[in-house]
């Protein structure tokens, strides 16, 4: 008699549970998985800004370049990763009014000497890691990837402005880069530039970087 009162228990246990019990553990289920997939968000490089700032003795350029595509993971309201590929070829300058010198400029800095843009048209930046951050600038993470200018790969990283909204990705910040890393060695008083006319080692980037979701209107 015993053996067959529990399985007549159990039973009478398992169908007195509500219906809707099981649509509400499937929604939670859903909405666990959500939380931890990764999706990929397309960048805006209509949206998006990149500026350089290089410095020599006595004085300092300064320009834009455009992002030409990349990607953004995101998990939950987090990045998590990215790759961007910078066209090299459209690199420009701001602070030289004097339409001969411009040129002059700019074709100096698409040559060998500098980045060499006929052979390497494209630079690219991919994220391996981004780690929580405060700072007096008000930046929220420290952003480390590889960054690859002619060819050369070398690691980078930089503090940052992150954050998710919306279904749209936004990342700003400063980067410095060390140019002698990636072959870009004229006027490096390290590679025989004379001091009087030596170009710092370093040029800067500044980046606003806007990524948006599948389905995110484009303005």
């Amino acid at each position: 008699m015993k053996k067959l009162l529990f399985p007549l228990l159990l039973a009478a246990t398992v169908l007195s549970v509500p219906a809707t019990a099981a649509p509400a553990a499937d929604a939670l289920a859903k909405r666990t998985a959500a939380k931890g997939a990764v999706e990929t968000y397309k960048v805006q490089p209509q949206l998006s800004t990149l500026g350089w700032v290089g410095k020599k003795v006595g004085g300092q350029h300064n320009g834009s370049i455009a992002l030409q595509s990349g990607s953004v993971l995101v998990r939950g309201n987090q990045i998590s990763g990215g790759t961007f590929v910078v066209d090299m070829t459209s690199i420009k300058n701001e602070d030289l009014k004097d339409a001969d010198y411009n040129a002059k400029l700019l074709g100096h800095m698409k040559t060998d000497d500098f980045f060499g843009v006929d052979k390497y048209p494209t630079a690219t930046f991919v994220i391996t890691s981004i780690k929580p951050l405060k700072d007096a600038q008000g930046n929220n993470a420290q952003i480390a990837g590889n960054l690859t200018i002619k060819g050369k790969t070398s690691p980078i990283s930089f503090p940052a402005k992150v954050g998710v909204k919306n279904g749209v990705a936004s990342a700003s910040g400063v980067a410095t880069v060390d140019r002698t890393k990636y072959d870009v060695k004229y006027g490096s008083t390290l590679f025989g530039a004379a001091a009087d006319k030596a170009i710092d080692d370093t040029f800067t980037l500044s980046f606003n970087v806007i990524a948006k979701a599948s389905g995110v209107a484009t303005r």
